[in-house]
């Protein structure tokens, strides 16, 4: 008779309690005559936000009843505290007038482009211009068309345009002697299309 096997994962798992126990730091409440934990926090002030002061419950509930953020501030601080809420306190500009804060001589829409990447190389003399790297059949491709290899888009466009004309045969009163050459000229310009040259 074979013996049961054990199960191989544990059913029940210790977890050892830490060897030292953490101490708890409690926090005294701001009040020096109060012996209770400060457990609440509450603004110092309205110009110190960002800084608190630790009270218990019952000296934090008497703070909240009696803090006033505008105490002190006249009707027209308060309006201008409003309009600025607005916005989240950040800084704004009329329309059409950010560029006061820019370098002497720059407009806002102004883009530094030092590599030519927006704008024509002739403005970046020193921007190198990107040279394209061709597979055997764009450049054959090419070849078909009567371009160099550094041809753009516009003169691919143009070019095709213009053999299209040149070889349709209705453009030769339907001489289908230039037929062979339209196809050529398509099938180039499909694989220039397929490639992303166009």
């Amino acid at each position: 008779m074979s013996q049961p096997r054990a199960p191989r994962f544990k059913k029940d798992i210790r977890i050892k309690p830490d060897s030292v126990p953490r101490a708890v730091s409690a926090r005294a409440c701001a009040r020096p005559e109060c012996p209770n934990e400060g457990s609440h926090r509450v603004p110092k002030s309205r110009e110190r936000l960002d800084e608190h002061l630790w009270l218990c419950l019952e000296h934090a509930r008497a703070h909240n009843e009696t803090w006033d953020y505008f105490s002190g501030m006249n009707e027209t601080q308060i309006e201008a505290f409003r309009i600025e809420a607005i916005t989240g306190h950040r800084p704004t500009w009329p329309m059409g007038k950010r560029s006061a804060g820019m370098r002497s001589g720059q407009r806002a829409h102004d883009v530094d482009d030092r590599h030519g990447v927006f704008g024509d190389v002739a403005e970046h003399p020193d921007a190198a211009p990107r040279q394209r790297f061709l597979t055997k059949p764009q450049k054959m491709a090419l070849d078909v068309l009567g371009l160099e290899p550094s041809a753009t888009l516009q003169e691919i466009k143009a070019r095709y345009k213009e053999l299209v004309k040149r070889f349709h045969p209705d453009a030769n009163g339907g001489d289908r002697g230039a037929e062979e050459r339209l196809k050529r000229v398509i099938q180039a310009y499909g694989v220039l299309r397929a490639s992303g040259l166009t």
